[in-house]
């Protein structure tokens, strides 16, 4: 029978990825509505320390699959540990973050171990009726939200975008760190890493903000960020943007939030010129004070905001950053 919610959890560099402790809390959640025990998965080389991470984080049990060929991320190596591990496990629920290396990761899993796999989640709960696993994800490009289940196998599986779900503060608590050996040979090794090339980001990822300026179509054009950089930089924030603003050039796709973008939760989020369709509320609705600006005063993002202005932004940005900036002086 199977039990448990298992999580993969993602390290680079021996750094535990921000998503895994998020689906730790998540899985925390789900397993204490089943009266199951959260079972962390991680894999890598000389990582056994992170295992107590992990426990502090809330998982109950850590399985640790430590081996060279597991230093850097390669999908065959990583997905043939894995489909080990669940095999030995036999979990209810599979969680994987939907990063880079969880999208390439989970299909491949899902396949192996022939179950289904519902992808980018917004929401993962237990009805309260049925007991049943219910993963909602948006669906018909944002028009509708639609809930999932999966009945017939086992596993249950899903990936959630970073910035979703909501980690666990890290205290001390007891829990179970194993060893899990997988024997790997030279035809596990379908790709050969040549170099590893690092990129330095001088901006703070949009997931990690705590004050977000986020501009769209109303913008203008791409000179016109540089007046919600101002209000971004009297305030301590970041930049961010819609789809429309991205796709016109007017700001980088890893400044993107909404369904296709970054999934985002600041403390305060300004919306400036962006209308506010599903696929963008998606992104940033659950931040803790949302501000809409926007000449429309029918546009949907108005029911979303905590505050809203019915006005040109062009006008009442400089005018709010210069009010700000002489109270803060």
């Amino acid at each position: 029978m199977s039990e448990n919610v298992l999580v993969i959890c993602e390290q680079r560099d021996g750094v535990l990825q921000k998503v895994s402790l998020e689906l730790i809390g998540k899985g925390r959640e789900l397993a204490e509505k089943t009266g199951q025990k959260v079972v962390a998965l991680l894999m890598g080389d000389g990582i056994e320390k992170l295992a107590r991470v992990l426990i502090n984080h809330g998982a109950d049990k850590v399985v640790y699959v430590e081996h060279e060929i597991l230093k850097d991320y390669m999908t065959e190596p990583a997905a043939k540990a894995a489909c080990a591990v669940i095999k030995d496990e036999n979990p209810d629920i599979v969680l994987v973050g939907a990063s880079s290396i969880g999208r390439d990761l989970a299909p491949r899993i899902a396949a192996r171990i022939e179950t289904g796999l519902t992808a980018d989640c917004t929401s993962l709960t237990i009805d309260d009726e049925t007991g049943e696993f219910l993963m909602t994800r948006p669906a018909f490009g944002g028009n509708i939200m639609a809930t999932i289940i999966c009945p017939q196998h086992r596993p249950q599986m899903a990936t959630v975008r970073p910035g979703v779900m909501i980690a666990c503060d890290e205290q001390p608590r007891d829990g179970e760190i194993k060893k899990f050996d997988v024997s790997f040979d030279p035809g596990d090794v379908t790709v050969e890493i040549l170099e590893t090339i690092k990129t330095t980001k001088k901006a703070k990822d949009i997931t990690e903000a705590k004050i977000l300026v986020s501009g769209g179509r109303g913008t203008g054009n791409k000179e016109n960020f540089a007046t919600l950089r101002e209000l971004a930089d009297v305030l301590g924030g970041e930049i961010s943007a819609s789809r429309a603003a991205v796709d016109l050039g007017y700001a980088e796709k890893d400044r993107q939030v909404g369904q296709t973008g970054k999934t985002v939760r600041p403390d305060v989020y300004f919306a400036c010129g962006i209308s506010g369709a599903i696929q963008h509320a998606a992104g940033m609705e659950e931040s803790g004070l949302i501000f809409a600006i926007n000449k429309n005063s029918s546009a949907p993002i108005f029911e979303i905001a905590d505050v809203g202005i019915v006005g040109d932004m062009h006008k009442i940005i400089p005018k709010l950053t210069a009010r700000l900036k002489k109270e803060m002086a």
